[in-house]
């Protein structure tokens, strides 16, 4: 009788946590720098009620970083403006596909390119922890089928497809 609740045990521990997100093999970063709308997402709390929501990636050569820049109407497209300015750092210099995000020092988090369409029309940021997600696009909008595409593999992920909200986009 003592081998069922290390059995339970085991199971529960080894269950508890998916397997490790997978990252796009290469990413180049100059191709990669610029304006990226946002499609749509698994929202943080800063980005509850976001439209026109848009990333901009500059590459900032002395500082060999990433600037950020995520900004947004909040609650409706005449909404108030934000700005939230943020720091990337290369983290896997050989693929470029994992970053570490500074929103304030010193905090980092981990930010994995796990899509990314080949002529770089779309991409798709994810967390390790699956909490979060970012689908987004060069244009404002992504036609419906390449959006349900996404999702799809975004779900075999073990990503909850279910969190996922569209952010409004009006330009």
């Amino acid at each position: 009788m003592k081998i069922l609740p290390l059995v339970t045990l085991i199971s529960l521990f080894s269950c508890s946590s998916p397997p490790p997100l997978k990252k796009v093999d290469s990413v180049n970063i100059n191709k990669f720098m610029g304006r990226w709308y946002v499609i749509a997402n698994i929202p943080t709390f800063i980005e509850e009620g976001a439209h026109n929501a848009v990333e901009t990636y500059t590459w900032n050569e002395k500082e060999n970083r990433i600037d950020v820049l995520f900004e947004f109407n909040q609650d409706s497209f005449e909404g108030k403006k934000k700005k939230l300015p943020q720091k990337a750092f290369i983290f896997d210099k050989q693929t470029n596909s994992e970053w570490r995000i500074q929103m304030f020092w010193p905090l980092k988090f981990p930010y994995y390119i796990i899509d990314l369409a080949e002529d770089y029309s779309y991409t798709v940021i994810g967390l390790p922890s699956r909490k979060y997600l970012w689908i987004m696009a060069r244009t404002p909008s992504l036609d419906e089928k390449t959006y349900e595409e996404i999702v799809s593999r975004v779900k075999k992920l073990d990503y909850d497809i279910t969190l996922i909200k569209k952010v409004p986009q009006k330009w």
